[in-house]
């Protein structure tokens, strides 16, 4: 092409960098982020308002990529509704409390242990809070827009008012109580723990025992039926158990009134033996049985009494008591069951009943005590009892007269605390609980009103809340919210109206801190009615669970939040103490005890409850510490991750370069294209596909910021322009149903899919002749606007780089909105501009496509055959096989040259099959069979008719070298135009 032709072109002129301007992004996150949410909020209607309320990360460390996903997820979800013309409040908040920060205070600080209260307490708030700030600012390199400068925490003075006002709420409604009652307990951690709190090894190996209990003299005259036997023989019950270190606290033994037990002779041992032998069973895993001597029912075991070796005098007759308990099963074990209620939920049930006390002779850090074996405690006292607690205990009942009949490894599920990941035991203390059974159906029944996403959320909750009927809420640890009670000299708590009133009081006079700080006795702290009685009372030391922190962060609100949104791991946690504690604290009560309501509408805290799985690496393993693999959101943005820089002396390639910056669209594009409802993997695999679609969307921005002229506004549209609105109005139509139902893989796919096919394979390459030579109409804007619109929610920073780069001219036009304040259904063309109704162009499309379709196909076939270049290279003869069979494409005959990128196109009839004359003769022909209207039609791919343009490289002009029509004409005035500005 001449130089003097190529100056009359066209051609596009952009600034928009084919990567991200490093030193650029700053100012863009901001302006999508906090100017973009400051807008929203003064300009959204404040009756329309959209509540996601933030579950608390936890203040301890530094941040990864399942951080980035859940954080992402909510700002893509409120990018969303602001597009929906609501308005969105978004505070951020954080988990301050807890064992966590403590521990690491105390491991870093000289002394460790020795540490005070106040110390803790100390440490543990300055850390919490410049984690705090690194987190934040870590967020908002993720483009998350807030409400950050008033963010929250659990440390918060106001937040602990609202937490304590709670805790009275529910304490006026008898939900809170104290009790000596078995809890899980974790030596590591030395503290009680909730079911929340804890995770379950498959793995884990105990030491079992069967041991056999001697049965008090006398039994002869209870069991009957027994004619022949050694009125001396001594009888045992035996008994197995996978927690040989509970031994000492044993208490009764339990049975099953309606279950046959067998009185056996073991052959390697003396006496005889009730044992439970399963039907059509040997004895298992027993000793071998040498002798079968009688049977007898549960329920006459009962009546029986036995003694513990360990506690009791062997002659004495009074013994123990045998119960009956429903949890008894005889098809695994002895079907006689060791019960230690210090140390079991069911055996603390079955002997409560009873009045039988719940027994534990081990510390906070899961020692013995000297208690554990009164007769010499120096040989269990200090043992812990995970560690040797078992084997010692065997070692005493082996000496002991032979009371171990068999020691066995036995693999089996066991909970561990979830924070230091090492077993835990159940062990009786006095503890703070909330009573959840009584408000457990209104609980279920508001459930009723949320909505899951995904569906099955809803039977994981349910099933957490139904299992549930207690939840102990006191922790042994300095750095949290306390427990607001006072003790007496007795250690008899007192928590009332009036001590909780005066309690906070004094808090928001001298901070919580000064709960810690102040001397023991200080009267300050008492109610006026306890005031003369100051010298009695001290205040307790118990501190409040840290999911009934997070799980009262709804009280900052009177509204219900239209969605919370976390892991699923917190079906568990935060949104069953959330549920939970917004139910007690709403449901009517009729009598202590019990509660009802006559509406569950709002009692939920949630609308919508949507739960994200985790970050998986390339392997599909979960990330974690120990295997090394935990991938940070910062490694996707600098490009890390996926570029790897090539080691000294090694060539630099395209698997090996210096790391290109990513930015957070990545990492977000990254999120949104996967299906967050289950788990997801995040390696080079997947970033290296999240990139090239990065690279796609700014090729074509590119392409749109140095393509749209202020003359296309006025220019008449064409078939394929029309076709190209139907199109852009569809997938947004699609994307903002996906986007709606927070289905963002979907909207991203369906993106994707209409860029790829729709604009860069058909509407682009319809339009370059008319951009570029003839009068660069088209409908570029409004593709443009509508673009940006779906990529908001996702690639904010890429949107607003995107608004950066327009046109000088779309500058200056100061009615256009920036796309992030658009409303996503706004219209994007004036209807009046449409020179074609919908309907007919709609039912135009499927031939239009089919007819685009073969030809592409013929085209394709002569390249390979090196016959044809550029597709302007040919004319086309579409051949109808049916009478008025192409009707709907001669409709656009003369468009249809420019819609199929060809020079030229006829449509032709056949008559009975005939090759038409119009293809006859040719130099050379490709055809392809196409359908329209059920009816077959053939494709005609053939050389040109006239000579090339040299300007547009159209086959439409008359004689070599000369230009066609359609440039004569723009050359000329062109020319005329140039002539004017000379």
């Amino acid at each position: 092409m001449s130089k003097s032709w190529q100056s009359t072109l066209r051609l596009p002129k952009s600034s928009f960098p084919n990567r991200p301007r490093l030193h650029e992004r700053k100012q863009y996150i901001l302006r999508c982020t906090d100017d973009f949410y400051e807008w929203q909020a003064a300009n959204r209607p404040a009756d329309n308002e959209f509540l996601l309320h933030d579950g608390p990360p936890y203040a301890n460390g530094e941040l990864h990529a399942g951080h980035a996903l859940n954080k992402i997820l909510k700002d893509m979800i409120n990018r969303v509704k602001v597009q929906q013309g609501r308005r969105v409040k978004y505070v951020p908040g954080w988990d301050c409390h807890g064992l966590p920060i403590e521990m690491k205070v105390v491991e870093a600080a000289e002394g460790g242990k020795k540490m005070s209260p106040g110390g803790i307490r100390k440490a543990a708030r300055k850390l919490a809070s410049s984690t705090v700030k690194a987190q934040m600012n870590s967020f908002k390199s993720y483009a998350v827009m807030a409400d950050w400068e008033n963010r929250w925490t659990t440390m918060d003075t106001e937040f602990e008012i609202r937490q304590l006002r709670l805790f009275q709420k529910m304490a006026q409604r008898g939900l809170i109580y104290r009790k000596h009652k078995p809890v899980y307990w974790s030596p590591s951690s030395a503290t009680a723990l909730a079911e929340a709190e804890l995770e379950y090894n498959e793995a884990h190996v105990s030491k079992s025992a069967w041991v056999r209990l001697p049965i008090v003299s006398g039994w002869q005259e209870v069991i009957s039926g027994l004619e022949g036997v050694d009125k001396d023989a001594k009888l045992y019950a035996v008994i197995w158990t996978t927690t040989p270190w509970t031994l000492p606290a044993n208490q009764a033994i339990a049975v099953r009134d309606d279950m046959t037990y067998s009185i056996v002779r073991f052959a390697d041992y003396e006496g005889l033996h009730l044992v439970s032998i399963p039907e059509g069973s040997a004895g298992g895993d027993l000793p071998e049985i040498s002798e079968v001597l009688g049977k007898v029912q549960g329920s006459e075991l009962t009546r029986l009494r036995y003694l513990n070796p360990l506690l009791d005098d062997l002659t004495a007759l009074e013994g123990r008591p045998i119960i009956h308990a429903p949890f008894v099963r005889g098809d695994s074990g002895t079907g006689m069951v060791h019960c230690a209620p210090g140390h079991g939920f069911d055996d603390y049930l079955a002997c409560e009943a009873l009045g039988i006390p719940a027994v534990s002779h081990v510390d906070n850090e899961g020692r013995f005590t000297d208690k554990a074996y009164p007769r010499n405690p120096d040989l269990l006292g200090g043992i812990p009892v995970l560690e040797g607690g078992s084997d010692a205990v065997l070692d005493l009942l082996g000496n002991e007269n032979g009371y171990i009949l068999k020691v066995k490894y036995y693999k089996h599920k066991y909970p561990y605390d979830w924070r230091t990941k090492k077993p835990i035991i159940i062990r009786a203390t006095a503890q703070w609980f909330a009573d959840v059974g009584s408000i457990k159906e209104q609980a279920l029944a508001a459930l009723e009103e949320v909505r899951f996403v995904p569906e099955t959320g809803k039977n994981r909750l349910e099933a957490f809340v139904k299992g549930r009927s207690e939840w102990c809420i006191s922790r042994q640890r300095s750095w949290g919210v306390p427990i607001p009670a006072l003790y007496d000299a007795n250690g008899n708590a007192v928590v009332t109206d009036e001590s909780i009133d005066h309690i906070i009081s004094v808090i928001r006079e001298r901070k919580i801190d000064a709960w810690w700080f102040d001397d023991a006795h200080d009267p300050a702290w008492l109610p006026e009615s306890l005031r003369d009685r100051a010298a009695e009372f001290r205040r307790g030391q118990d501190t409040m669970d840290v999911w009934f922190d997070s799980g009262s962060s709804w009280t900052q609100t009177d509204k219900q939040a239209d969605v919370y949104l976390e892991g699923s791991d917190q079906h568990r946690g935060w949104f069953q103490s959330s549920l939970l504690t917004r139910v007690a604290a709403m449901v009517a009560q009729d009598a202590p005890g019990g509660s009802s309501t006559t509406n569950t509408l709002g009692l939920s805290p949630f609308k919508t409850l949507i739960t994200h799985g985790f970050t998986l690496d390339k392997d599909g393993k979960k990330m974690s510490k120990s295997l090394g693999n935990i991938i940070s959101a910062n490694e996707v943005m600098d490009g890390s991750l996926l570029f790897e820089p090539p080691q000294a002396g090694q060539p630099q390639g395209r698997k090996n370069r210096e790391p290109e910056a990513l930015g957070p669209d990545a990492l977000r594009l990254w999120i949104a294209s996967s299906d967050y409802t289950g788990d997801i993997i995040l390696g080079k695999p997947v970033l290296r596909t999240v990139h090239q679609v990065l690279l796609k969307y700014r090729t074509i921005i590119k392409m749109f910021t140095g393509s749209m002229q202020p003359d296309a506004r006025t220019a008449p549209l064409t078939v394929a322009d029309h076709i190209a609105l139907i199109q852009l109005k569809d997938v947004m139509q699609e994307v903002g149903k996906y986007y709606d139902n927070y289905e963002f893989n979907k909207a991203q796919a369906a993106l994707s899919r209409w860029v790829v096919n729709d604009v860069s394979a058909f509407y682009l390459e319809t339009l370059k002749d008319r951009l570029y030579c003839g009068d660069s109409g088209g409908v570029l804007e409004p593709i443009f606007n509508g673009l940006l619109r779906m990529l908001a929610p996702v690639t904010p920073v890429l949107v607003e780089e995107a608004w950066e780069y327009r046109p000088q001219w779309m500058k200056d036009d100061a009615s256009l909105v920036h796309p992030l304040k658009q409303l996503y259904d706004a219209p994007l063309i004036e209807p009046v501009r449409l020179s074609y109704d919908e309907k007919t162009i709609r039912e135009s499309i499927p031939a239009i496509m089919a007819a685009h379709g073969a030809i592409k196909a013929a085209s394709e076939r002569a390249r390979l055959d090196k016959v044809l270049g550029s597709s302007l290279g040919c004319s086309v003869v579409l051949v109808s096989h049916a009478e008025g069979g192409l009707a709907v494409l001669e409709r656009f005959k003369d468009e249809l040259d420019a819609m199929f990128v060809v020079s030229a196109v006829d449509i032709v009839q056949s008559n009975g099959g005939e090759t038409p004359k119009e293809v006859e003769g040719a130099e050379w022909k490709y055809s392809e069979v196409f359908e329209v209207g059920g009816k077959a039609h053939t494709a005609y791919v053939l050389p040109p008719k006239q000579h090339k343009c040299p300007r547009c490289w159209r086959y439409v002009a008359p004689v070599e070298d000369a230009l066609c029509g359609r440039c004569g004409e723009v050359v000329e005035a062109w020319a005329g135009e140039a002539a004017k500005e000379v």
